[in-house]
């Protein structure tokens, strides 16, 4: 769970209760820990503006291999429930559990010259270009 410090408004702290309620500083959270604190937040203040603005989509973009198995699972159920309930959820990752685990897939491939070909559902040539539909 997430507080704020009270000697410091602007700041965060985390409180552990996997350690009996320890209150620790954002600042020492292992990457995994970090990118769950920062979905977390990402998807509250998605939910909180949802509330006077529409919002379908949430993009996401790395830190998945910064997580374990376990916070993993917790991190692809969280969003296969907003994918449920109608949200369009983009990830953008290069993990292999998520290439296994995702089905509709646009993949990126680099060419030579600074080129990329994209291929997946959605995506077609078009005069020399390739162009999302």
């Amino acid at each position: 769970m997430l507080a704020r410090d009270n000697d410091k408004p602007l700041e965060l702290n985390v409180i552990d209760n996997y350690q009996a309620g320890q209150i620790r500083s954002t600042k020492n959270l292992s990457g995994g820990e970090s990118f769950i604190v920062s979905l977390s937040l990402a998807l509250g203040l998605s939910h909180m503006a949802s509330k006077n603005v529409r919002v379908d989509s949430l993009f996401l973009d790395e830190g998945f291999g910064t997580l374990d198995e376990k916070a993993l699972d917790t991190a692809l159920e969280t969003l296969a429930g907003l994918q449920h309930d109608g949200k369009l959820i983009g990830v953008i990752s290069h993990v292999p559990t998520l290439k296994e685990r995702i089905s509709a897939q646009i993949q990126v491939t680099p060419q030579t010259g600074g080129r990329s070909q994209i291929s997946g559902p959605g995506c077609a040539r078009k005069l020399g270009t390739v162009q999302s539909i």
